[in-house]
């Protein structure tokens, strides 16, 4: 049985989530920070190249199973932007604040608003692991102008999710995990590992 695995990760707000998500199996989850891993590049063009070679990278540095997750928002009036781009939508440093006001100003007289996060999750039993674990999830919305909410991260004070008349920045972090892109991929991800296939 799997007891700790590194996250590919320096995001804390990702590492919260993951976190949450997996005490329930009991599995010690270990930031990469923690073994001097730095960010690694993502130069690829789909979620699930760049979700594998962050987790190669961390299990490397770690010497330890590994998970990463690569995720982003979906825009349909933007042709699927800023996808795998999501972090660095507005350049370089990631912020998350410029991003969001370059999504809201691309969308302007726009009348298709809607979006979904899509998240890839690719566990690793080393960092040379032939046949990984790929597991993903998909959460469908749609972007409003003025941000509502405190809490999440990104994009979520602008992605409203009808289901519960709220952006994903005012959903408690039980709802939000619950019904998540990230929180879809991690619960097909918790089942496999109690089926004990990996």
């Amino acid at each position: 049985m799997l007891e700790k695995l590194v996250v590919a990760s320096n995001n804390p707000g990702k590492l919260r989530e993951i976190g949450e998500l997996l005490a329930p199996l009991s599995i010690e989850v270990i930031p990469q920070s923690q073994f001097a891993a730095g960010e690694v590049d993502e130069p690829h063009p789909t979620f699930v190249e760049n979700a594998l070679i962050k987790a190669r990278h961390a299990s490397r540095c770690a010497g330890l199973p590994a998970l990463a997750d690569d995720s982003g928002i979906c825009v349909s009036a933007l042709g699927g932007s800023p996808g795998v781009n999501s972090a660095r939508y507005a350049g370089e440093p990631k912020s998350d604040e410029r991003n969001n006001q370059k999504l809201i100003s691309a969308l302007q007289g726009k009348a298709d608003r809607r979006a979904y996060y899509y998240c890839v999750i690719v566990l690793l039993r080393h960092a040379e692991d032939p046949q990984p674990i790929i597991v993903d999830g998909a959460w469908h919305g749609e972007i409003v102008d003025q941000p509502r909410g405190a809490g999440g991260f990104g994009y979520d004070p602008y992605f409203w999710v009808p289901e519960f008349g709220k952006t994903s920045a005012e959903l408690t972090a039980g709802q939000k995990n619950r019904i998540s892109h990230r929180g879809q991929a991690l619960a097909k991800l918790a089942e496999i590992l109690r089926s004990g296939k990996f």
